[in-house]
């Protein structure tokens, strides 16, 4: 929104095959053309306003800038190759009278350069940050743009800073670019070379065009509205500060940017770079003269995730990180995490200096004491001789193993470990690690001293810090020990175990009675059922032998405790 004026760039359609950039007030509306040469196939990053009417002495219109890429129309390839644009508008543009009625007369684009080595096609941009100082003019203004490759074969991101003056005088001087119809040639756009119309086509009305009658774009004349309906494009590109990126970096592709400028102790002030990546992280990065120099690398998420939203909070002083799943916040700088005064001036933090007397590296803002601080070059030899450490008592067993722990002060740092004074590399019994050594199948040899130093270099050189001490013992060998160091084996005696034989006993007894108590509850009945039907069996029997002969004797013994007692049985 620019005075209840709203910009906008966007699609006509669903399909977003009409791609315009509108300016919307009331039932008036003033858009771009739908023809391939104006937007080819966009994709919208940007928009910024720039105030370049004030104190100007051509009398000249604000304009409103638009950051995007687009399929290149100067270039008929296999493939198309994608280009990145900045395109401008004025504000105070109404359209043409009969030519380009409600479409925009001043809508120019031109490219705009990242170079990177060795890069086969040019870098796409991501977004853009306009800072301005208040207190300079409109021409002190600076663009930050991240961009990314479009071939897979990289995986370089790139940070390019434009100066607003340079932007403002290609557009008002640049040269017009023209279509041309050559069937052998690829190169479909050249750089114009006749006539061009007065007024220029594509400027804002300013005194030149008001010393010839011309006060507001509906007074151009035809001629120039048709060059500029023909001719959006101009033939050279915008370059960057210095011809080159602020920031380069393989990895994961940046997303967005913020820049924040801050007084430092030496009294300079420094563009600080706040880049979200696709993995989820914050680079803070400075370009201190020429040399880019990363501060530190912010994990925002617990999990990657592309970071598309990255504001600056004037009102509570810290930047806000936005994906599609969560925002989080965190502040300018974090200078508690630096423990001593080497570690935190080697850090090159223009937010951050070391208070030799509370002993601690704080806030340049929030401190009035003189804090040691050196940006530019990362001089530690500033600081003052830190404390000795002292060092830490471990013991181990021959055949046993240690952990020797050393946390790195940052990702700068390179870990160098010594034993009594002598260099230690890397061995399969002494395996050294980010943050720790190993000190695996313990010898005699392996007792000493034992020092971890990080070694950090600057401009200003090479600084060592002792970030921890152990002095190690190596204890006689001990058959049960060390077996049991590397093998765990059972325990065979002590109270624990005749405990475990007692508790193992008693469970055992319970169980035997149990097993007792169940069986008596389950046969006894049976035992009483057969016994009480035997004696019947045997009166029924002598009643029979004394009528019956002697061969059917055994049948009424067989026949009926046959029912009372078989199915118990089969059990």
């Amino acid at each position: 929104m620019l005075d209840d004026e709203l910009y906008s760039a966007t699609s006509m359609n669903f399909l977003g095959s009409e791609p315009i950039l509108m300016r919307s007030s009331g039932d008036a509306s003033i858009r771009t053309e739908f023809k391939s040469s104006w937007l080819n196939e966009p994709k919208f990053v940007s928009m910024a306003w720039v105030p370049e009417s004030v104190e100007s002495a051509a009398g000249d219109d604000d304009k409103v800038y638009l950051f995007f890429t687009e399929t290149a129309v100067e270039f008929d390839c296999y493939n198309k190759l994608v280009v990145p644009r900045v395109a401008r508008v004025c504000k105070g543009d109404l359209g043409g009278l009969r030519t380009l009625q409600k479409k925009w007369t001043s809508f120019l684009k031109t490219g705009i350069n990242c170079p990177v080595l060795n890069s086969p096609l040019p870098l796409l941009i991501q977004d853009s940050y306009r800072w301005c100082d208040n207190n300079l003019s409109w021409k002190e203004c600076i663009f930050f743009a991240i961009f990314t490759p479009q071939s897979e074969t990289s995986d370089v991101s790139a940070v390019c800073a434009y100066n607003m003056s340079d932007i403002s005088r290609v557009f008002s001087e640049g040269k017009y670019k023209t279509s041309v119809n050559v069937e052998t040639s690829f190169v479909k756009w050249v750089m114009y070379s006749g006539e061009v119309p007065v007024p220029r086509p594509g400027a804002c009305i300013n005194n030149e065009a008001r010393s010839m009658r011309i006060t507001k774009s509906l007074d151009l004349p035809d001629r120039t509205l048709q060059f500029i309906k023909d001719r959006p494009l101009l033939d050279q590109a915008v370059e960057p500060v210095s011809g080159e990126p602020l920031l380069m970096r393989r990895g994961a592709a940046f997303t967005r940017i913020i820049v924040n400028q801050v007084q430092a102790a030496d009294g300079r002030k420094y563009h600080v770079m706040f880049i979200g990546t696709e993995k989820g992280t914050i680079l803070k990065a400075v370009n201190y003269d020429g040399e880019m120099f990363i501060i530190e690398e912010i994990h925002i998420f617990q999990t990657p995730q592309l970071i598309n939203i990255l504001m600056f909070s004037t009102a509570t002083g810290l930047i806000y990180a936005g994906s599609d799943q969560g925002a989080a916040q965190i502040p300018l700088a974090n200078c508690e995490r630096s423990l001593s005064c080497i570690d935190c001036v080697l850090a090159r933090d223009p937010y951050c200096g070391w208070d030799a007397a509370g002993a601690a590296c704080v806030p340049l803002s929030t401190s009035e004491r003189h804090l040691i601080q050196n940006v530019a070059a990362g001089d530690a030899s500033l600081c003052p001789d830190a404390d000795p450490i002292k060092p830490v008592n471990l013991s181990v067993r021959v055949g046993g193993k240690l952990e020797l722990s050393c946390p790195p002060p940052s990702s700068l740092t390179n870990v160098r470990w010594e034993q009594d004074k002598h260099l230690l590399t890397s061995s399969p019994r002494q395996q050294i690690l980010l943050d720790k050594l190993w000190i695996l199948n313990a010898t005699a040899g392996d007792a000493g001293r034992y020092s971890c130093s990080s070694v950090e270099r600057s401009k200003a050189g090479e600084f060592t810090t002792t970030v921890a001490e152990y002095q190690v013992s190596v204890d006689p060998a001990d058959p049960d020990v060390s077996v049991r160091s590397v093998t765990p084996m059972p325990q065979t005696n002590g109270p624990s175990v005749a405990g475990l034989h007692a508790v193992i006993a008693l469970l055992v007894i319970a169980l035997a009675a149990l097993s007792a108590w169940t069986f008596c509850k389950r046969y006894r009945p049976q035992f009483l059922n057969c016994k009480n039907g035997s004696e019947q069996t045997q009166e029924a029997a002598g009643h029979q032998n004394a009528a019956r002969p002697a061969s059917a004797e055994a049948k009424p013994l067989v026949s009926e405790p046959q029912n009372s007692c078989s199915n118990n049985n089969a059990v």
